[in-house]
C-alpha cells in the first residue's frame, strides 16, 4: 500500500496551465514549517468538457515539479471515478477517488445484512449504535461499499496494491452521514478489505462550489470532531490503515469552517485531505482581468456567454450551487465594468462590498465557455501568465492554506 501523507490538498486545474503557481503555495507552506502534499485532481466530467486526457494532469504536474525543484511527494488523483470511467486514469494516476454515492440506498440482500449483523454484534452501544440503527445503516451503504470493492480490485489487478492510494467518496448524495453511520461504513469497508486512506462523507450543511460553507458552524464543529473519533476507533479496532483521514470535498472557499478544522486536527493530531478544484479557474479569470484590456475583454466575454447559457451550465451542478439569477448583473452592465469592478465581484473577499457570490458561482461552472474558445483562451492564459500565477498562488496560500494550518 502506498501511504498517504498526513496533510494533502487536492488542487484542480481545468486547463492544465497553473500547476507551477499552485505548487508555489505548497513551497511557501513548507518554508513556514508545514509540509502539505499537492494532489492534482481532475474529474472525468471535466476532462470530457475541456477535451483533455488524464495524462495531461500528470504531465503538467511533472513539469511544475521539475521546474520548481520540488523534492517532496506529490500525487495525481483520478477524481470521482467509477468502474465505467476508471480505465483511462489507470496509467497516469496514483490516487483514486472511488465515487460510489450513486449506489447509496440500493437494496442489499437480507442474507448479506444478516451476515453483517451476526459478524459485528460488538458495534451495539458504540457511538450510540443500536441493533436497529446498525441494520438501517448497513442496508443503506452495503451495496455502495461492495461497489467500491469492485473498483478497488480492478485497479489493484492492473496497477498493483503498493502503487496507489484509495479514497472512498460518499459526499455527492442528498443526506449527510452521521458519525455512527460513518463507523458502520468503515466497518463495511474493512470487511471488503479496501485499504482506504481517506473517506469523504457528506457533512451537514451545504458545500456549494466556490463559496463559503452554508450551515450551522457549531453543528459542523461537533460532527467533524465526532468523525475524527470514529476514524480513530475504526483504525484501532478494525485494522484499517493508520493513515486513514477525513477528506473534505468541495473544500475550497469554506472559510467559516477552516478555523474549526484547524483546531480539530491540531487537537487530535489527525491528518486532513481537502479537495479543491474550480477556485484556480476563477483565479485565471481574475488574472486575465488584471492583466490588461485584452484579458479583461476576454473575461467579460466569458461572463456574457455564461450568463446567456446559465441554465445549461448550471444543470449538472444543481445540487452544489445556489444562484439567485435576479442578482446576476446583465452582460451589458458587466461590459462597462473596470478591471477592479470585475475582480471585486469575483474574488472571494466577502468583506468587499463589490463581491457577488452569484457571479462567482456562475463563473465557477462556466469553464465550458472557455473550453469552447480553445486556443484563443489558452493563448491569453500564456500572455497573462504573471498576473494569473500571482493570483493563483496568493489565493491558495493566503485564503486556504494559512487559515487551515497556521494560527
Amino acid at each position: 500500500m502506498m501511504k498517504i501523507e498526513k496533510y494533502t490538498i487536492g488542487v484542480g486545474d481545468r486547463f492544465a496551465h497553473q500547476a507551477k503557481a499552485q505548487l508555489h503555495a505548497f513551497q511557501l507552506a513548507a518554508e513556514k514549517g508545514v509540509d502539505i502534499v499537492p494532489v492534482w485532481n481532475k474529474s472525468n466530467r471535466e476532462h470530457l468538457i475541456v477535451g483533455s486526457e488524464p495524462s495531461s494532469v500528470k504531465a503538467a504536474a511533472e513539469k511544475a515539479v521539475a521546474e520548481a525543484g520540488w523534492n517532496k511527494p506529490w500525487h495525481v488523483d483520478a477524481d470521482h471515478i467509477n468502474l465505467d470511467t476508471v480505465d483511462r486514469f489507470i496509467a497516469p494516476s496514483d490516487f483514486y477517488t472511488l465515487d460510489v454515492a450513486h449506489f447509496i440506498g440500493q437494496p442489499a440482500s437480507p442474507e448479506d445484512l444478516a451476515a453483517f449483523a451476526a459478524k459485528h454484534p460488538e458495534l451495539i452501544g458504540v457511538f450510540g449504535l443500536t441493533a436497529e440503527s446498525i441494520a438501517t445503516a448497513a442496508s443503506k451503504y452495503l451495496v455502495a461499499v461492495r461497489e467500491a470493492g469492485k473498483i478497488y480490485r480492478h485497479i489493484e489487478a492492473i496497477k498493483g496494491a503498493d502503487n496507489f492510494i484509495t479514497e472512498v467518496s460518499m459526499d455527492e448524495t442528498d443526506a449527510p452521514q452521521t458519525p455512527p453511520e460513518l463507523l458502520v461504513i468503515l466497518v463495511l469497508i474493512a470487511d471488503e478489505k479496501i485499504p482506504i486512506q481517506t473517506i469523504a462523507p457528506k457533512f451537514t450543511g451545504r458545500f456549494n462550489k466556490g463559496v463559503d460553507y452554508v450551515g450551522d458552524v457549531a453543528q459542523f464543529t461537533q460532527e467533524f470532531s465526532d468523525d475524527l473519533e470514529v476514524i480513530a476507533y475504526a483504525v484501532k479496532h478494525y485494522g484499517l490503515p493508520e493513515t486513514l483521514k477525513l477528506s473534505v470535498h468541495s473544500g475550497s472557499d469554506k472559510f467559516s469552517i477552516y478555523g474549526v478544522i484547524r483546531e480539530a486536527i491540531k487537537r487530535t493530531g489527525a491528518g486532513l485531505h481537502l479537495k479543491t478544484a474550480g477556485t484556480t479557474w476563477l483565479e485565471e479569470l481574475i488574472g486575465l482581468a488584471e492583466a490588461g484590456p485584452e484579458g479583461l475583454a476576454l473575461a467579460k466575454e466569458v461572463y456574457s456567454e455564461a450568463y446567456d447559457h446559465k441554465e445549461e451550465l448550471c444543470a449538472p451542478y444543481a445540487s452544489v450551487i445556489d444562484i439567485d439569477y435576479a442578482k446576476l448583473p446583465l452582460p451589458s452592465e458587466v461590459n462597462n465594468w473596470t478591471a477592479a469592478q470585475y475582480t471585486d465581484a469575483l474574488r472571494h473577499v466577502q468583506s468587499n462590498p463589490g463581491f457577488n457570490l452569484n457571479v462567482r458561482q456562475l463563473l465557477h461552472v462556466g469553464y465550458k465557455v472557455a473550453a469552447k474558445m480553445g486556443e484563443r483562451y489558452l493563448s491569453m492564459l500564456r500572455q497573462s501568465e504573471e498576473s494569473i500565477q500571482r493570483n493563483v498562488s496568493e489565493n491558495l496560500f493566503d485564503r486556504h492554506i494559512k487559515p487551515l494550518f497556521f494560527d
